[in-house]
């Protein structure tokens, strides 16, 4: 069985499943909690979207509370610290670092046009 959050509209009285994937509900799901049928629906309210997710990433990974950027799973003081530009642009680019033969050609398709 799917995880899913229980709500229960105090309003109506009704009762609604929301499908839980990857620890996040979405929120058009709250758009079938309406008062009235003619309704709008729910919605989010979220300043300055501390608790929004706006899209799913492979790329980047952020935990502002505690401090932690990450690129397709590097740390970015790691990144700081070990890769030049190119070779950060090209983990960005194709999900992994490259060997020091895909550097080469990355290097000379970057620079030489």
């Amino acid at each position: 069985m799917p995880d899913t959050l229980t709500i229960t509209d105090n309003r109506t009285n009704k009762t609604y499943e929301i499908p839980i994937r990857d620890g996040s509900i979405s929120a058009m799901e709250l758009r079938r909690i309406k008062e009235n049928p003619e309704d709008f629906g729910l919605m989010t309210y979220d300043p300055a979207l501390t608790n929004t997710a706006t899209c799913r990433s492979k790329i980047t990974w952020i935990d502002g509370e505690r401090g932690i950027l990450m690129y397709r799973g590097y740390p970015i003081e790691q990144l700081a610290k070990n890769s030049d530009f190119l070779e950060t642009a090209y983990l960005l680019l194709s999900g992994e670092l490259p060997t020091a033969a895909r550097m080469n050609k990355w290097k000379h398709n970057v620079t030489v046009h």
